[in-house]
């Protein structure tokens, strides 16, 4: 099967090296072809424009910063959907809204081709060794063609329903996991006010009922300093925006969503869009005068579990 990926930022860069490293037929593209010369150095081959990729391979997979760059690579002259036939696939790796994706997938559908919004969540250090949950929304028949792929991406494959839906649900995610960041930032804060040991602190949360992913991989970053996650401002904001879109076009009265869009665009205000997610601790640092510092935490998050073939993960109370 010959793979296309085009976007090769701080995901996209990580998910394609893992397709190449499993020996797939793959070509790249990105705005900035400096990106993609570490693939050109190993065997990927290069695409001059997104129909090309199109043209030449069976699946393309897109991995962009928002929904309207990926309906500029999709539906531009020499775009993606000008490249489809029948029998190939689009998958669209980015987090998008439910509707967007739904939208593009009509146009991907018209030319015979098959859609599927499989956005990744738990990190880009996990996406980096293969280890990476993916969520895929699509006909189950193309679930089992692209699973393959799938796999040599991740380690925890869902498949979520019809298109749409892993969309859905990783908007979701992502709400909870920035509700998360936000109460840990409060949970430091606080505690280094009262006086505690942050290396005591760390320890506490992590063995506690108020351990989390969030807790074990970002909270670390926070203590180290650099607050380096590779993931921006911005990103936060445009993802917890698609979540409040969700929730008021289903009239759900959320009291917690609106209060984290608040914090976050206050945080965009004064630090910038392109700063760091975890660095939203520095509003109540700022206020409090506190250095949210302790020794022996690393700069960067490490997935140090040993790459594993990926799976499907199957609901439960559903058959396998």
């Amino acid at each position: 099967m010959k793979v296309g990926f085009i976007g090769l930022g701080n995901l996209g860069a990580k998910l394609a090296g893992s397709i190449l490293r499993h020996g797939y037929d793959l070509t790249v593209r990105d705005l900035d072809e400096k990106n993609a010369q570490p693939f050109l150095d190993n065997g990927a081959k290069w695409a001059d424009n997104p129909r090309e990729i199109a043209e030449t391979c069976d699946i393309v997979i897109t991995c962009l910063p928002s929904p309207a760059a990926c309906s500029t690579v999709m539906e531009s002259g020499d775009g993606i959907i000008a490249g489809l036939s029948a029998g190939k696939i689009w998958a669209e790796m980015s987090t998008a809204g439910e509707s967007e994706v739904k939208r593009i997938g009509r146009l991907v559908r018209a030319t015979g081709a098959e859609p599927i919004d499989c956005p990744v969540s738990s990190g880009c250090h996990r996406a980096a060794t293969g280890n990476i949950a993916i969520l895929a929304g699509c006909s189950r028949d193309t679930f089992e063609r692209a699973f393959p792929i799938l796999k040599s991406m991740g380690r925890r494959i869902l498949h979520t329903g019809e298109l749409g839906t892993a969309s859905t649900l990783k908007v979701m995610t992502n709400y909870l996991a920035t509700a998360n960041l936000i109460t840990l930032c409060e949970a430091l804060v606080t505690s280094k006010a009262a006086g505690m040991d942050l290396n005591t602190t760390y320890e506490a949360i992590k063995i506690s009922s108020g351990n989390s992913f969030v807790h074990e991989t970002e909270s670390q970053v926070i203590l180290n300093g650099s607050r380096n996650i590779n993931f921006t401002m911005d990103l936060v904001i445009k993802d917890i925006g698609l979540f409040q879109e969700m929730a008021d076009r289903n009239n759900v009265p959320l009291d917690i969503s609106p209060r984290l869009i608040e914090v976050f665009l206050d945080g965009q205000e004064k630090y910038g869009s392109r700063e760091w997610s975890p660095n939203i601790i520095r509003r109540l640092e700022d206020a409090t005068g506190l250095s949210i510092l302790a020794d022996g935490f690393p700069s960067e998050m490490t997935d140090y579990e040993p790459e594993e073939p990926g799976y499907e993960v199957i609901p439960t109370g559903k058959p396998a």
